[in-house]
């Protein structure tokens, strides 16, 4: 062998050392990762329960209560009070009485109400177009309020509809009196103006007051209703939830919706009364990179769910159980299903 040759297969050598050095780590690494991807998990769920159930949505829009009918009734000539047939909060009728003038003047209310203002006594002397006592009708009111153009369409004269008074969030039955269909605006959205009258049963209700009035657009009665945080959809929008099937896994049920007032949602398919399901709200991993295959390691196995009791909803339902702010329960393992979005 040559002295030339020598020092090529030392450098031979020494690539070949460095070669298998280098594979021996990135061995090394790629069983660190396995294992760190393979770590333990804990997915968290959240149970819900099927009820039988009214659910409605509505249109809803501001507005304030005013009067119909008030009148304010001066003196047509000077003179004295010479008769007072009326105190301040006395009811009246058409055509009663409200005081008489030494002059012979004789004030009558022009239509059933309140004397809301009395401004003389006995005796006193007026002028010619004192203001003397005025009457107004607290019973019969009106609220008028703003429909924009992407609502008009769904709001008609005759139509049905809740007036609430906020302050006291007394509710009375009316419906949709008038529509003014010459618009105003506000900035690039053309505003209608309705009115609905109110018949007052309450002293508290005031003109004034602001109310809500809501008008129903879809409703119905005694169906199956489930919280809407429930549900997921596929990737063609299809509405499912996750139910455990006899085995005690988790399994992909498919549901069909109807009517939604945005917090619970009508389910004319797939569920009955009572049914639990189960939704993903937490998934925590013991490895700093465990969850981001975790669905591709199987082998492990999950707790059942524990649910707990839960708050209430804003619609009209019985016997219904909500778990959505009660114990969460726990699944362990690799083989749990994922959740769309």
């Amino acid at each position: 062998m040559t002295r030339q040759a020598k020092p090529r297969r030392k450098r031979r050598v020494r690539r070949l050392i460095l070669f298998l050095l280098i594979l021996l780590l990135l061995a090394a690494a790629m069983w660190f990762a396995y294992n760190s991807l393979k770590a333990e998990y804990t997915v968290t769920y959240d149970s819900y329960t099927a009820t039988t159930g009214s659910i409605s949505n509505a249109l809803s829009f501001s507005g304030n209560l005013s009067l119909i009918d008030s009148a304010t009734y001066a003196a047509s000539s000077s003179g004295t009070v010479k008769t007072l047939y009326v105190a301040a909060g006395d009811e009246v009728k058409e055509d009663d009485k409200l005081l008489r003038l030494s002059n012979g003047e004789t004030v009558t209310a022009g239509f059933d109400g309140r004397v809301n203002k009395l401004n003389v006594e006995k005796g006193d002397e007026v002028t010619v177009g004192q203001e003397l006592v005025q009457i107004a009708d607290f019973r019969h009111m009106k609220v008028s309020f703003r429909v924009d153009e992407y609502d008009i369409g769904n709001v008609q004269v005759g139509q049905a509809c809740t007036v609430t008074a906020t302050a006291t969030e007394k509710r009375f039955e009316s419906a949709i009196e008038t529509i003014d269909y010459i618009s105003s605006s506000s900035g690039n959205v053309a505003y209608y103006t309705a009115t609905a009258l109110v018949d007052v049963d309450d002293a508290s209700v005031l003109p004034g007051m602001q109310v809500t009035v809501s008008i129903t657009q879809q409703e119905a009665q005694d169906v199956v209703i489930l919280k809407v945080d429930a549900i997921s959809f596929d990737a063609t929008n299809q509405a499912f939830v996750w139910m455990k099937n006899e085995a005690g896994a988790l399994e992909q049920k498919t549901i069909t919706t109807g009517v939604s007032n945005g917090n619970y949602i009508e389910i004319t398919d797939g569920l009955s009364d009572g049914d639990e399901v189960y939704v993903e709200v937490e998934t925590t991993a013991t490895g700093g990179a465990a969850g981001l295959l975790s669905g591709l390691f199987g082998g492990q196995q999950f707790n059942q769910p524990q649910g707990g009791p839960g708050g209430s909803g804003g619609f009209d339902r019985s016997n219904m159980r909500d778990f959505s702010s009660g114990e969460r329960p726990s699944f362990s393992g690799g083989d749990f299903p994922g959740r769309s979005n």
